[in-house]
């Protein structure tokens, strides 16, 4: 990919793809905070600043390296503290904190939807095409987001809301055995290529979703 391709896909997927990211750690917050856990606002962290979120290398090394070289397209932002003891029932809230940023994210999904709905019924010429093509990225990274995420692999959120959603002594189980080990086998996902057969089937299904509810053109 030349200069001019890699600044074209940046200035069409920026902000998509950092909002997915920033929106869905302060989401975890956000509910947190509402269960009675502080901890992310006492840093800071429900700010919707994505600067106080970006992670040098999760939030732009890697996206933009893998923009560059055309692979799959991942990234991270630093996590939300969240503290379950200052919850009125940890294990129960912790239920709807993990499920919080894969919500967030179809949200942001429906938004981008709708955008590129007006963009696709209005004439904006050039610009109406480069939201359209926004829109579009929008519409998959927070797509791609919400079910990755939601991947029953400790530290990822589906795994979270598994470990709360199980009985003590099968989570304490399942901690025990795969959390060690669950960023390496996150990783190991991505670098094998068998994250995308996991993936591409709930990923299609909300898009065309979207596209149907919307009448989306080219979806």
């Amino acid at each position: 990919m030349d200069l001019a391709s890699l600044l074209r896909n940046l200035s069409i997927g920026a902000i998509p793809i950092v909002f997915a990211i920033t929106l869905h750690e302060v989401a975890h917050g956000w509910v947190a905070r509402y269960f009675g856990d502080r901890t992310a606002e006492a840093q800071g962290r429900l700010s919707l600043n994505p600067i106080r979120h970006i992670d040098p290398v999760g939030t732009v090394l890697v996206p933009i390296l893998l923009l560059w070289l055309g692979g799959f397209l991942f990234g991270w932002a630093k996590p939300v503290p969240v503290n379950p003891r200052y919850m009125r029932n940890p294990r129960g809230n912790m239920v709807w904190v993990s499920a919080a940023g894969p919500a967030a994210n179809l949200a942001m999904a429906i938004a981008w939807a709708f955008l590129m709905m007006v963009g696709q019924q209005m004439d904006f010429g050039i610009a109406g095409q480069w939201l359209q093509s926004m829109a579009a990225v929008g519409i998959f990274i927070n797509v791609l987001l919400a079910v990755f995420n939601m991947l029953p692999i400790p530290p990822l959120d589906g795994g979270q809301l598994l470990t709360n959603l199980l009985p003590r002594g099968a989570a304490s189980s399942m901690l025990e055995a795969v959390a060690p080990f669950g960023l390496f086998i996150v990783l190991g996902l991505v670098a094998t290529g068998l994250l995308a057969p996991l993936v591409s089937g709930p990923i299609g299904f909300l898009q065309g979703l979207l596209v149907t509810i919307f009448r989306l053109q080219g979806g």
